[in-house]
């Protein structure tokens, strides 16, 4: 009880040390009528990357200070029902992100990302890096970066997706919004209808969290359950992550990424426990928008190799693979409620996630532990920042045996806006 108490005030503290600070900035900043708050727009004229998504986002800034800004909100309501049965409605907060950005010189510059989950559930720093630039092909990152891995994990914002959940591919297979703290280098080479980028990055990686879990499977989202990785690699071994990426307009962005290392801990003070085991992953990612229909068209695949121990049990996949691919169809762009340009969409999500990819020795059969889903959704947007998104989930789910898949319908309504 003394705890909670303790930590009541401190987040009182906190509370009232940024309500005086924003007080007495706005009292000093409006005696000069320049400064005025402005909103950082995002130059839609230009060829974007999902590499870009990082600073491709809107910020608010404030006169002459030099930080801006910005973030987004999730919430929805949901009526499960699996196999018949249900809980019956719930409602979700499942996110708020807030991201502040400076541009100390004119080359050098820091965002950073901090996710609130679930309420206050999970609270993460998602991105906290320093960027030099150097040239345009030739530029330095060091903090907490995220792991370029397929497309998703790095343009992942909420506003931005008709989907009220994140593709299964993206958050149970592969870790969801996956960061570490390392440093790399990245660069970009771009003409008027072409641009080409890459990111090579040395962080800290996996651990032994990927078998050794409460899924009792592989499961590389258990990786960031432990909370030192931003302090301590687990076994000595950078995770080695690359990923190239091209796009040609009108006819879409391709890119390629790989993310591999060690991920048990091999040796103890010079004593070896175990061989070096690792864990890779493949991603190919792909988005288009038709010029004339504009249908827009993302898509992700993924693959992932992981050196299990003979000692565990054939559950514990060595091989998994999956990936989505979203249609999206505006319908109709008009003014609506007093919304010039608003936008009703309809849109189209197939997944398909195995976690163990294979046969069983004994009996050469295949090994199930599967999930496919289909989610058609209706999306409103009375602004480009603000979705209302209606979204029905149907979804099979088999397990290790390959007995009849279990049944799930959710029907979800939520909104989520930048801010």
């Amino acid at each position: 009880m003394m705890k909670i108490f303790t930590s009541i005030y401190k987040f009182k503290k906190i509370v009232l040390f940024n309500f005086l600070f924003v007080f007495i900035t706005n009292t000093f900043y409006a005696q000069n009528d320049t400064n005025k708050i402005n909103r950082v727009n995002i130059d839609t004229t230009k060829l974007y990357l999902n590499t870009d998504a990082v600073y491709n986002r809107p910020f608010l800034k404030y006169g002459k200070i030099p930080i801006a800004i910005g973030g987004y909100a999730e919430a929805n309501t949901q009526y499960k029902v699996t196999d018949g049965v249900s809980d019956g409605f719930s409602f979700q907060m499942k996110r708020m992100t807030l991201f502040l950005s400076s541009s100390i010189h004119r080359k050098i510059k820091f965002l950073s990302e901090i996710e609130f989950e679930d309420g206050t559930k999970e609270i993460n720093i998602e991105f906290a890096a320093l960027d030099f630039q150097l040239h345009h092909l030739l530029n330095f990152r060091s903090g907490i970066v995220m792991n370029p891995i397929g497309a998703f994990n790095q343009n992942h914002d909420g506003p931005k997706w008709e989907f009220i959940d994140r593709p299964i591919s993206a958050t149970q297979m592969l870790p969801s919004t996956f960061s570490n703290i390392g440093f790399g280098i990245f660069g970009k080479s771009y003409q008027s209808n072409f641009v080409w980028s890459y990111e090579f990055y040395l962080t800290n990686g996996f651990n032994d969290n990927i078998i050794s879990n409460t899924e009792n499977k592989t499961f590389l989202p258990s990786t960031k359950l432990d909370v030192n990785r931003f302090e301590e690699s687990y076994n000595g071994i950078p995770l080695t992550n690359f990923k190239t990426a091209v796009k040609f307009k009108n006819i879409g962005e391709l890119g390629i990424s790989y993310m591999g290392g060690v991920y048990n801990k091999f040796e103890i003070d010079g004593l070896i426990l175990d061989k070096k085991r690792r864990a890779d992953v493949f991603a190919i990612d792909y988005n288009t928008q038709i010029p004339k229909l504009k249908t827009t068209i993302i898509t992700e695949f993924a693959w992932v190799f992981v050196d299990v121990p003979n000692t565990y049990s054939q559950q514990f996949g060595n091989k998994q693979h999956g990936g989505f691919i979203d249609i999206v169809q505006p319908i109709l762009k008009r003014n609506i409620f007093g919304f010039e340009k608003a936008t009703l969409n309809i849109a189209l999500r197939t997944e398909y996630v195995d976690w163990n990819y294979g046969k069983f020795k004994e009996t050469n059969t295949s090994i199930s532990d599967d999930i496919f889903a289909i989610i058609p959704a209706i999306s409103f947007r009375p602004t480009a920042q603000t979705v209302i998104r209606l979204n029905y989930r149907l979804e099979h789910k088999k397990d290790l045996l390959g007995n009849p898949a279990s049944k799930t319908g959710v029907i979800q309504l939520g909104v989520s806006s930048y801010f």
